[in-house]
């Protein structure tokens, strides 16, 4: 059973940088299909960028260009690089992995498992 630990949250000013990490315990994530998800108070969790096993990525349109999603099969990590950090990207921060893909990398129904999130605060 694989758990996720997030890392890498904090307060950053506008255009700044984060790197966000979410590390497996254990288990290679490198057969995963891993994403990272984002959610403000009273509003929908909505997906921001997702790796597949193959490699491939995709990224919602608002972050597009600015966020870059990786895999290091080494340390059993899936990263996530912000820049041009925006007020509009503060949100707590979920990564989420599962084995198969059956809806969409943006879909929650896709991932069993959910780390404990790790707040961005963009100012």
């Amino acid at each position: 059973h694989v758990q996720l630990v997030e890392s890498g949250g904090g307060s950053v000013r506008t255009g700044g940088s984060l790197r966000l990490s979410c590390a497996a315990s254990g288990v290679s994530l490198s057969r995963y299909c891993s994403g990272w998800f984002r959610q403000v108070p009273d509003k929908e969790r909505e997906g921001v960028a997702g790796i597949e096993s193959d490699g491939s990525t995709s990224y919602a349109d608002s972050v597009k260009g600015r966020f870059t999603i990786s895999r290091d099969n080494a340390k059993f990590t899936v990263d996530l690089q912000m820049n041009g950090l925006k007020p509009e990207d503060t949100a707590m921060y979920y990564c989420a992995a599962d084995r198969f893909r059956s809806f969409g990398a943006f879909d929650q129904r896709d991932y069993r498992t959910w780390g404990q999130g790790t707040q961005v605060t963009v100012s």
